[in-house]
């Protein structure tokens, strides 16, 4: 394999754990809806993702030993900030959002995550072509037509946090390749959400959340099982690896195919309505994502994205 040819011919490895993006965070959305029913959404995200850093966290110590949790303050650091960039900042406000608009919506305003990424790209002097800028004018006009559709969907409210969300996410991936992070991507793992869960309590006891067990129902407590075994330790765990073994621009497209899901699952499981002005400011999204997206895998980057760290919504 030449140095041309990394973008082009990935390991099988890199697409199974895409693929488990692709349908494992389509399907958190639903899943995070269905535990908020009964459990406030930011204790119930410390929850989900304090439980799985536990379990991660185990099961390194017993394959790997201690010595997987050894990294400098400075790495400790930068994994906590992510972590409660991505999780607490970017998860725990998706959880909110979807208080108050649909599972399909949140997810297609998550997707433009990639567009922040190259406003965030410009922003340090990063000159991106002009068929990436297109399509982040596209992009966020598709942006705009979505939230403008939130009024039977769902509340300003609800849009702005999912976008406060949607910030915060990018943020965290985008300072995740450009700081010290633990060697071991997946003790990196282990403390974003471990950080973030924590992250989640401090929000969740500010804004007064709490909530009694015996008034849970066993539907949210089932739900919350899956975001902890599939959403957090598969799916966040895949996420995080691909981040330090894949380009970003093949690991984005996860943006555009999650919202897919999310929406069918929505209108599935939950009966959720989609109105023609949502899908179309949807496809809009879509297609700016899209466009960002297949022209930055054509353009090999100046400097190479670090292999074996960690560069990291749902």
């Amino acid at each position: 394999m030449t140095a041309d040819t990394p973008d082009r011919r990935v390991s099988v490895l890199v697409w199974v754990a895409l693929g488990i993006v692709y349908v494992v965070w389509g399907s958190t959305y639903l899943g995070i809806a269905i535990a908020i029913e009964t459990l406030p959404p930011m204790l119930s995200g410390a929850l989900r993702f304090l439980t799985a850093a536990l379990l991660l966290g185990a099961f390194l110590l017993i394959r790997k030993g201690p010595e997987v949790f050894r990294m400098t303050r400075r790495q400790f650091v930068g994994a906590a900030v992510v972590g409660l960039l991505l999780l607490t900042g970017g998860n725990g406000m998706v959880a909110v959002a979807e208080q108050h608009i649909s599972t399909g919506l949140a997810a297609l305003l998550v997707a433009s995550v990639p567009l922040w990424l190259v406003m965030f790209r410009i922003a340090v002097r990063d000159r991106p072509q002009v068929l990436t800028l297109a399509g982040v004018l596209v992009g966020f006009a598709g942006v705009a037509a979505v939230s403008l559709s939130g009024g039977a969907e769902g509340s300003v409210t609800g849009i702005v946090v999912i976008l406060i969300a949607s910030a915060s996410w990018s943020v965290g991936s985008f300072l995740s390749s450009r700081i010290a992070m633990p060697a071991d991507t997946f003790a990196a793992s282990t403390v974003e959400m471990a950080v973030g869960g924590l992250g989640m309590i401090a929000v969740g006891a500010v804004s007064g959340e709490s909530f009694d067990p015996a008034l849970v129902s066993g539907r949210s407590w089932a739900a919350l099982a899956y975001l902890i075994l599939i959403g957090s330790l598969v799916g966040f765990t895949a996420y995080t690896w691909l981040l330090g073994n894949a380009p970003i621009s093949l690991v984005s497209t996860y943006a555009y195919v999650n919202p897919v899901v999310a929406v069918i699952l929505g209108v599935l499981v939950l009966q959720e309505q989609v109105t023609v002005q949502l899908l179309l400011g949807g496809l809009v999204i879509l297609v700016g994502v899209a466009l960002v997206v297949s022209t930055e895998r054509k353009r090999r980057p100046k400097i190479p994205e670090p292999v074996g760290t960690v560069t990291t919504p749902s």
